[in-house]
């Protein structure tokens, strides 16, 4: 399957609503005043009990005592107190839980708390004698403080009065299940304040039936909610991925109770939760929400400056070699469609003959448009250089969904499913689908599902990868071609 005029493309289930295509681009959660207002002096002091960093702040607080008993810290005592708290966080230890389990987290804990001590061992030998002698009261301190923060917690929640205002998406069984739950147990720290339905209003509910799915952004923004919890109903999947998308990238959490959970399906770990006998599953934070999206754009900028000033040469010499074999410009400016269907201009060292037709006209492997260096500078991805100017000015990142023409993309959009999700993050120089071989005459749905599942598992480790596939492909094409 390839794009206009070529074999056809599947299309998306039946009865999509393509009106709720492009929320998560503009919605933004508006807390009402009454909400607002229920925050009180009192209920500050619960939130504060309630927060996730109370338990770093006894984590610390238990490993110094334990060494300050043990005698004077030292540096080795200072580096393990650094490294102990840093190393819990990017574990997980201390993201935001609707119930802590006591039981389950312990196992956690303790090698996460030896964690740091092993890799100090490693790096010197005098991390041996701190691990023999200190860790046996390091833990037994963190432990015990723990379980009393998280008693701590649990009258916290129970008595705060600002519980998070909760929307149930399906009002069946399940979805009553959950709403009885929570009602009957503050100590999740939620306030459950209706359904999200198909369904009539039924008295019978544990609580009303507030909206439907085709309003339910501006339900969400009307009650204030905090949270939605996922339990099915009267609606089917493909019509909740998108309302759901929206809800996580406007600051709504979102957690789903999965399908077959009585068989044990369920996965454990610091994005699970058991509220009183359901499992809910943390959906995964937008990739735009998280602190590390920041530092994406900073390295953005730092490669790119750098690449820029390093490559120059080269970039000189392709310029010279792009003017001398063909006529017209060496820069070849073209319109596509960066984040959120923006239009850009992006650069590319001009690789084929000067056309009027290149917005409309599909590109394929046998182009006699392409000049004899234009074919090298291809496959070698020399052209695509240009566009760390993109990268430097935020029009495009090193790693994202490779820019589409607004001709091609308005087509696509209509026949590949979920197509316009691809450009709710920015647009990149490579990515996930291209690693894989899905470039120039390739298929639009894969390359569509590729970078979809790229934007929702997204993080800085995954960007390395692929930057690393990128130019390990690159050097086995330009071999190739040599040869």
């Amino acid at each position: 399957m390839t794009a206009t005029g070529a074999a056809p493309i599947k299309t998306g289930p039946s009865g999509h609503r393509d009106h709720l295509r492009g929320l998560s681009f503009e919605h933004r959660r508006e807390v009402p005043a009454a909400v607002r207002a229920t925050v009180t002096r009192s209920s500050r002091l619960w939130v504060a009990l309630r927060s996730p960093l109370l338990l770093a702040v006894v984590d610390e607080a238990a490993a110094a005592g334990a060494l300050v008993i043990r005698g004077p810290i030292g540096r080795v005592g200072l580096l393990y107190l650094i490294l102990m708290p840093l190393w819990l966080a990017l574990v997980g230890s201390y993201r935001r839980r609707l119930a802590r389990g006591f039981q389950t987290d312990l196992v956690p804990l303790l090698s996460a708390l030896a964690c740091p001590l092993l890799l100090m061992a490693l790096i010197r030998t005098f991390g041996t004698e701190m691990l023999l002698k200190d860790m046996p009261l390091v833990v037994g301190l963190v432990v015990l403080g723990r379980a009393v923060t998280y008693s701590v917690q649990r009258v916290a929640r129970s008595r705060s009065t600002d519980a998070e205002p909760t929307l149930i998406l399906g009002a069946g069984k399940l979805g009553c299940q959950v709403a009885e739950a929570l009602l009957q147990h503050p100590e999740y720290g939620m306030k459950p304040v209706g359904f999200v339905d198909g369904f009539p209003n039924d008295s019978h509910l544990p609580l009303p039936v507030v909206g439907d799915i085709d309003t339910f952004d501006q339900t969400v923004r009307r009650v204030g909610a905090v949270r939605v919890i996922v339990a099915f109903g009267a609606n089917r999947e493909a019509e909740l991925v998108d309302v759901l998308r929206a809800s996580a990238e406007a600051h709504v959490e979102v957690h789903i109770l999965p399908r077959l959970f009585e068989l044990g399906v369920t996965s454990t770990g610091p994005e699970s939760d058991i509220v009183w006998g359901l499992p809910l599953q943390h959906a995964r934070r937008a990739a735009l929400r998280t602190p590390a999206w920041r530092t994406k754009r900073v390295i953005d900028v730092a490669v790119s400056s750098v690449a820029l000033f390093l490559l120059w040469p080269l970039l000189a010499g392709v310029a010279l070699a792009v003017r001398l074999t063909s006529r017209g410009p060496v820069l070849f400016r073209q319109k596509r469609l960066g984040q959120r269907g923006q239009v850009v201009e992006i650069y590319k060292f001009r690789s084929m003959r000067v056309t009027t037709d290149g917005d409309t006209r599909w590109g394929n492997r046998i182009d006699d448009r392409v000049t004899r260096v234009g074919r090298f500078l291809r496959v070698t991805s020399m052209d695509e250089l240009p566009q760390l100017l993109n990268v430097l000015k935020g029009d495009m990142s090193l790693v994202g969904p490779r820019p589409e023409r607004p001709f091609f993309a308005d087509q696509f959009n209509q026949q590949v499913f979920r197509y316009r999700d691809r450009l709710r993050v920015p647009v990149g120089l490579t990515g996930w689908a291209q690693v894989h071989g899905l470039r120039g005459d390739t298929s639009i749905e894969e390359r569509a599902r590729f970078d979809n599942y790229y934007i929702e598992h997204w993080s800085l480790w995954f960007d390395l990868v692929i930057l690393g596939r990128t130019v390990g492909q690159v050097v086995r094409e330009m071999t190739s071609y040599l040869r």
